[in-house]
């Protein structure tokens, strides 16, 4: 069966309100006339996010992800044509000229996911949240405003801060299957080990370290603010998902905060009312 590029898009819109409700939420301020091409970016993000999700094992995920870098660069063909998602994602790059290396470079960031190899250095989960949640703030800011110049600075540092705590978010389930993103030389410097990280005992070094993680994140979200100045208006409604940090932040900053069971959840209409606010008065 090959969709029609209306139902490509209507497939996008609905995947990206099931699987990525922050980015849904965010993709509502957006003019209603690129709408469909950012749903269409967010949903081959959720794509390419889930494949440890859906595969059983590593070997099977990396020919998932080759599946989408082949995709992105045209060469799947018929196959293409009958995924409503990458149906939607090539039109998007053909009318908003995106730059599919870019995308190529998000597919390759997730090949990290699909093994248990701890995040070694804070460099490297950097580069790794660089080639995802920097690159997709980047891509959705050329949907929006073309490739134009101002916008890699602000991406760079409002995907790191969005990242870091959505890791910090999910940082429960990774160690439930042995997965660590909280970088080694970072916990070594409270006196935590990778076993220690994931053993589900919330000691006093891990919390320090987290502790850590969340004032990066913070420190990453003030310098994407200060940038923000030189990003095309038309591009801000790529950088709102950024808006919710602060609200997630504080719910780990609470005295009783546990990784292990404090689920790490804020109420929608809250999230609408920052979003809402971020629209209007800037992130």
């Amino acid at each position: 069966y090959i969709p029609s590029m209306n139902e490509a898009y209507a497939y996008c819109e609905a995947l990206v309100r099931d699987a990525d409700k922050d980015r849904y939420l965010a993709a509502l301020f957006v003019p209603a006339a690129v709408r469909p091409h950012i749903f269409a970016l967010y949903a081959f993000n959720a794509e390419v996010a889930s494949v440890r999700e859906r595969a059983r094992e590593p070997q099977a995920g990396e020919v998932r992800l080759q599946w989408w870098r082949e995709a992105v660069e045209g060469t799947r063909g018929s196959e293409a044509a009958a995924n409503p998602v990458a149906v939607a994602l090539l039109d998007t790059v053909e009318r908003r000229s995106l730059a599919r290396h870019l995308l190529s470079e998000l597919v390759d960031g997730r090949s990290f996911d699909l093994y248990d190899d701890p995040m070694p250095t804070l460099a490297v989960l950097e580069a790794y949240v660089d080639a995802t949640s920097g690159e997709l703030i980047r891509l959705a800011a050329s949907v929006l405003a073309g490739r134009r110049s101002g916008v890699v600075d602000a991406a760079t540092h409002a995907g790191r801060a969005y990242a870091f705590t959505g890791l910090l978010r999910a940082f429960a389930l990774h160690a439930s299957r042995g997965q660590l993103y909280v970088p080694l030389d970072l916990l070594t410097r409270h006196g935590v080990t990778r076993d220690n990280a994931i053993s589900g005992n919330a000691t006093a070094g891990l919390l320090a370290a987290l502790a850590e993680m969340r004032a990066l994140a913070r420190q990453h979200l003030d310098v994407a603010r200060a940038h923000l100045k030189s990003v095309p208006p038309e591009a801000a409604p790529a950088f709102l998902p950024a808006a919710l940090v602060p609200l997630y932040l504080s719910r780990m900053a609470r005295s009783d905060y546990d990784p292990f069971k404090t689920p790490v959840e804020v109420p929608q209409w809250r999230r609408q009312w920052a979003l809402w606010r971020a629209a209007k008065r800037g992130l």
